[in-house]
């Protein structure tokens, strides 16, 4: 007899990018993630946003780069030999954005994630998707699309 109660338990794996900002620890689908890239020159651009930190020529294509500290809130520091830039691709726009340190690639079930609370600290709770709970530690799943946008 086929035992479907097996079946039904298949768990749904979720795979991410995690990185450091500040004493935290996120995640980006790794499916969005394009590219990680240690820091290079970044040519300011002129009454952009202040999270956007320039753009980048990467492989002669001109990438724009958003400093994820500054568009979370947070007080913005001198990138150091950690600091990487995380390109994604998005509704067919490229976008870099620099984070203080690329972690790993992590699997996890999707029935340990949690939709985010109302208030998380210093950072704006609108641009996290969701909390993924591990044996020792949280990861704060980002919403990329909010992130990005600009009128968010």
């Amino acid at each position: 007899m086929y035992d479907t109660k097996n079946r039904n338990e298949a768990v749904e794996l979720l795979q991410f990018v995690s990185f450091k900002i500040e004493n935290e620890e996120f995640g980006v689908d790794i499916l969005d993630v394009q590219e990680i890239n240690k820091m290079v020159p970044i040519t300011r651009v002129p009454n952009s946003p202040d999270f956007v930190e320039g753009v980048i020529n990467l492989r002669g294509r001109i990438i724009p780069v958003i400093d994820l500290r500054t568009r979370l809130g947070l007080p913005k520091i001198e990138q150091d030999k950690d600091s990487r830039i995380i390109v994604v691709d998005l509704e067919r726009k490229t976008i870099g954005f620099i984070v203080d340190a690329v972690s790993e690639v992590l699997r996890i079930p999707k029935n340990v994630t949690e939709a985010r609370p109302e208030i998380v600290g210093s950072i704006d709770s609108e641009f996290i998707k969701s909390i993924g709970k591990l044996e020792d530690r949280l990861l704060i799943l980002i919403d990329l699309k909010k992130v990005l946008s600009v009128g968010a």
